[in-house]
């Protein structure tokens, strides 16, 4: 005979064990560094028709990966099949001691990195961090839940809306860059997944606290955020400096000053960046001076250089040839000097065509012919 009362008390033991769980995952988190873990669905039914209007838009520029899995970007079972959790993170990487941003961009003739390229890879160290979590949980899930336990680790390198579904999580809201936003610490983070069949209970969302502010909007250099909450990549400087392999749009080159990877603008701009974290990971702390270092200096890098002190970096992925064709745009836009001039002309030559064709108007801003 079916015994619905000892039924009913295994129900209410599995569920408190996997409250007790939830709760263990977020304390074994934040030890390993993580400074937010927050845990949701997979329902992202709200968040698809943006994404797909998006996409129709042709925002997403020369990223061809954004569109190109189907639904495995909005419905994450379609990803990793028998998902039905994620457990969202987050970790800070603003670097101690580096050089103020907002300074380094007034100084025409330094290069300006994104801060978050400023240390070591981030992809490399979350999923690190991801997989000890991971590897965490297993050794203290009693046999008979081990052997259900399914999981995989992301951190931006795969079909995954992470914005959305850390804004499900609780870790924050999407602010109208499109960063996530938290209270506690601004927008200075990474974020990563793992996606789960574990039944975990789930957190609540926090509300938006945006307002009416709109200095994201109004301070970016190419008007790249075309609306609240909507980014046209192809006008982003992350996008052309990062994503763009051929050749930059003359239209933004003037616009993107000296920032040769990345930018922050939208970020530095942002009142809730006044409570940014610094982080606690050493690997996230500045490398090779790259928070106020001279563009003639890394345009003098060599592809052996700059393969050996980018070893370890997100700069890396990018190339030297692409590195190459930011900078001369920095230099196009320095302020003339003898020394601007000389580095440019050093490969006016040069052996890639790309890197000739920047480098040939970047002296045309200088007013020298080539």
């Amino acid at each position: 005979m079916f015994d619905e009362t000892n039924n009913l008390e295994t129900n209410h033991l599995e569920t408190n064990n996997l409250k007790a769980l939830a709760i263990a995952i977020k304390d074994w988190g934040k030890a390993l560094g993580f400074s937010h873990v927050g845990i949701t669905d997979t329902d992202l039914a709200s968040a698809e028709p943006h994404y797909q209007a998006w996409i129709e838009k042709g925002f997403h520029g020369a990223m061809d990966y954004m569109a190109k899995h189907g639904n495995k970007r909005t419905q994450p079972a379609e990803l990793v099949a028998g998902t039905i959790r994620v457990i969202s993170v987050r970790m800070d990487y603003q670097p101690p001691q580096a050089k103020d941003a907002e300074a380094v961009l007034k100084e025409n003739d330094q290069a300006f990195i994104s801060r978050y390229a400023l240390g070591r890879d981030y992809h490399k160290v979350l999923r690190g961090r991801l997989q000890k979590l991971c590897d965490k949980i297993q050794s203290e899930l009693p046999q008979h839940q081990l052997k259900d336990f399914q999981y995989r680790v992301f951190t931006d390198s795969a079909p995954v809306l992470e914005v959305a579904l850390a804004e499900k999580a609780g870790l924050g809201w999407r602010g109208k860059h499109t960063l996530l936003l938290s209270r506690e610490a601004g927008s200075w983070f990474f974020l990563g997944e793992i996606y789960t069949d574990l039944p975990l209970p789930i957190d609540a969302p926090t509300g938006n606290h945006c307002g009416t502010c709109t200095a994201c909007i109004d301070t970016c250099p190419t008007q790249a955020i075309v609306a609240p909450y909507e980014v046209d990549a192809r006008r982003c400087i992350s996008y052309l400096t990062i994503e763009l392999k051929t050749s930059i749009p003359e239209a933004f080159r003037t616009l993107i000053g000296n920032r040769i990877y990345g930018c922050d603008d939208c970020q530095l701009t942002c009142p809730w960046n006044r409570f940014g974290q610094i982080t606690e990971q050493d690997d996230f702390h500045v490398r090779h001076g790259l928070d106020a270092i001279s563009l003639v200096e890394l345009f003098a890098w060599g592809e052996a250089t700059f393969n050996e002190k980018m070893a370890g970096s997100a700069i890396y992925r990018i190339g030297h040839e692409q590195w190459l064709r930011n900078l001369a745009i920095g230099l196009g836009n320095a302020t003339s000097t003898d020394e601007i001039i000389n580095a440019l002309q050093s490969r006016v030559n040069d052996p890639s065509a790309l890197v000739r064709e920047h480098v040939a108007w970047a002296l045309q801003q200088h007013h020298i012919a080539v």
